[in-house]
């Protein structure tokens, strides 16, 4: 019944968890713009990985960088396959093989199973 209300327009969606109102395009943007800015390393990460997807890796790879200085292990493991793929940077199977080494310690599980 409420899906049929958010549909037609009566009732605005919420999250299932929370039930807060779902944000809008323009507010998500602004709250990861301030949890960047508060060096929130998985803000940093996503932010990372949507300029990736994009096709900007020279940007993915900043955000990457500077979210595993933070200490994510999911921006060592994403650093890993662009050093080995050679995404933006020079391939470097030994840097390819740090991150995947910080990436598995931190308990990343595909990073274990690749190495």
């Amino acid at each position: 019944a409420n899906e049929i209300r958010e549909a037609e327009g009566k009732l605005q969606h919420k999250c299932a968890f929370c039930r807060e109102p779902t944000p809008t395009k323009e507010e998500a943007d602004k709250y990861q713009k301030k949890r960047i800015e508060a060096n929130d390393p998985y803000a940093i990460y996503r932010k990372g990985a949507e300029q990736y997807k994009k096709g900007d890796y020279y940007g993915a790879f900043e955000y990457y960088t500077k979210a595993a200085e933070l200490g994510d292990i999911a921006a060592h493991f994403e650093l890993s396959h662009m050093y080995g793929d050679g995404d933006g940077v020079e391939k470097d199977t030994g840097k390819e093989i740090y991150h995947r080494e910080l990436a598995a310690i931190g308990g990343h599980p595909t990073a274990r199973y690749n190495l």
